[in-house]
C-alpha cells in the first residue's frame, strides 16, 4: 500500500532515537519470548517430575496463560493508540516478575495455573503485537524492514533461551531455574522498555484510504472479519504443523535425533522467509502477498502428510518454516497494508486475540486430529484443507477502496 499518511509525524523520533527504539526491542523480545513462552517447554518434564502434576494439566495452565494474552491484548492496544509503549510495555515486564515468582514457587497446582494466568496478561503487554506498534507508529512508512529486522531478531529467542534454560535446569532443578531466569528478564526488560521506549509518542496518522472509517466501522467490516478468520485458520495450521512435526517423523520412522534436526532446519526456513519478506512486498499485492503465503501454508503441510522419504520430509520442513516466517511479517503488517496505522493498535489487539487463542490450542489439537483420523501424516493433510480454506477467506480481506484512493498492486 502506497499510503503517505504513514510517513512519520511531527514529534516522533528520529535517526539514533529510532535506531534506540529498534535495538531496544530485539533484545528485549528475545528475552521476553524466550523466558516467559520458550522456557516452558523445556521445563514441563521436569515440572512434571518433580510436582507429580500430569503433563496435560501443566500444559493447560499455560494454555490458559495464553487466553490470558489474548484477552490482556484488546486494552493494551487501546492504551498503546493514546499514549505509546513505554509504559504499558513497563508494566508487562515489572508483571511478569512475580508471576514468575509465583509460578516457581507455586505448591499447589491451582497456585501454578494463577502464576500463569498473570504470566499470560504480563506477555500481552510485552511480545509481539504492542512491539509491532510502536515499531509501525515511530518507523511510519519505513516500518516494514524494522518489522523485519525486530523479527530477526526474536527468531533468536529459543536458539538462546531453550540450551540456557535446559542447562541451568539440569544444574539445579526447574524452580530454581524459573527464579534465574525472573532476574534476568527484570535485569533485561524493565530497563529496557523503560529507558528504550522514552520518546515523543507521535499523533495518529490521518485515516488511510480516504475514508474517515473510526476503528469499531473497521472493526465491524466484512474485510476484517475476514482478515482475522484467514489469519486464525493459517495460525492454527502452522502452529499445530511445527508442534507435532517430530511426532509426524518418529511415526514415519525417523530416529528422534533426525527429528530435532529437521525441526531445526524448519527454524532456518523461517529466517530465509522473513530476508525474503521486503523482495515479496515489492512485486505483490496486499491481497495477492496474503493469499499466497496461506496457499503455500497449504501446500508445504500437505507435502509433510504426504511424502515418505527424509530428503522430501526436509525439504517440505524447511519450506513450511519459511511460509512461517512469512506469515509473521505479514501478521504484523496487515492493519497497516489495509487501513493505515490511525488505529493500529486498537485493531492489532482485535486481531491478534483469535490468532493467540488458536496458537494455544493448536499443539493439543495437532495431537487430537492425529488420533482421530489414526495417523499425524493424515492429520497433516487434514490441516493443509484447514490453510486452503484461509487462503479462499484472504481474498475478502482487503477493503473496497473509493476511486480516489491508490494502493500499490491492488488487484
Amino acid at each position: 500500500m502506497t499510503d503517505t499518511s504513514t510517513r512519520p509525524q511531527p514529534g516522533a523520533l528520529t535517526g539514533a532515537g529510532l535506531r534506540r527504539v529498534l535495538a531496544v526491542l530485539c533484545l528485549t523480545e528475545i528475552t521476553s519470548w524466550g523466558i516467559l513462552y520458550y522456557a516452558f517447554p523445556v521445563l514441563s518434564v521436569s515440572i512434571s517430575a518433580e510436582t507429580g502434576w500430569s503433563p496435560t494439566a501443566i500444559t493447560a495452565a499455560f494454555s490458559l496463560g495464553q487466553l490470558a494474552t489474548a484477552l490482556a491484548g484488546i486494552p493494551v492496544g487501546r492504551i498503546l493508540d493514546r499514549v505509546g509503549p513505554r509504559t504499558i510495555m513497563t508494566a508487562g515486564s515489572v508483571l511478569a516478575v512475580p508471576a514468575l515468582v509465583l509460578i516457581a514457587l507455586a505448591p499447589t497446582l491451582p497456585v501454578f495455573y494463577a502464576g500463569w494466568l498473570l504470566a499470560g496478561t504480563a506477555m500481552g503487554a510485552v511480545l509481539y503485537p504492542p512491539a509491532f506498534a510502536a515499531l509501525t507508529r515511530w518507523y511510519g512508512d519505513r516500518s516494514v524492514r524494522a518489522l523485519m529486522i525486530l523479527t530477526l531478531a526474536a527468531g533468536l529467542a529459543s536458539t538462546v533461551f531453550a540450551p540456557l534454560t535446559s542447562a541451568v535446569d539440569q544444574q539445579s532443578d526447574w524452580r530454581t531455574t524459573y527464579l534465574i531466569l525472573a532476574a534476568i528478564l527484570a535485569a533485561i526488560t524493565i530497563p529496557g522498555h523503560w529507558w528504550g521506549l522514552r520518546g515523543s509518542w507521535p499523533a495518529a496518522a490521518p485515516p488511510a484510504n480516504g475514508a474517515a472509517l473510526g476503528h469499531r466501522e473497521i472493526a465491524r467490516s466484512p474485510a476484517f472479519f475476514a482478515l482475522v478468520a484467514a489469519l486464525a485458520l493459517g495460525a492454527f495450521t502452522a502452529f499445530a504443523g511445527v508442534f507435532n512435526l517430530v511426532p509426524l517423523l518418529l511415526e514415519q520412522g525417523f530416529s528422534p535425533s533426525v527429528a530435532a534436526v529437521t525441526l531445526g532446519l524448519g527454524g532456518g526456513g523461517q529466517v530465509l522467509g522473513r530476508l525474503g519478506y521486503l523482495t515479496l512486498v515489492a512485486r505483490t499485492s496486499v491481497r495477492s502477498r496474503i493469499v499466497v503465503i496461506l496457499a503455500g501454508t497449504a501446500a508445504t503441510t500437505a507435502l509433510l502428510g504426504a511424502v515418505t522419504t527424509a530428503a522430501a520430509l526436509v525439504g517440505a520442513a524447511i519450506g513450511a518454516g519459511l511460509v512461517r516466517g512469512l506469515f509473521t511479517l505479514i501478521q504484523a503488517t496487515a492493519i497497516t497494508d489495509r487501513w493505515g496505522s490511525t488505529h493500529y493498535g486498537r485493531l492489532g489487539g482485535l486481531m491478534s486475540a483469535p490468532i493467540v487463542l488458536v496458537m494455544a490450542l493448536a499443539p493439543w489439537a495437532g495431537t487430537a486430529l492425529a488420533g482421530a483420523t489414526g495417523s499425524y501424516a493424515t492429520a497433516y493433510l487434514v490441516l493443509a484443507v484447514v490453510a486452503a480454506l484461509a487462503a479462499l477467506l484472504a481474498i475478502a480481506s482487503v477493503p473496497r477502496l473509493t476511486p480516489t484512493d491508490t494502493v500499490e498492486g491492488t488487484p
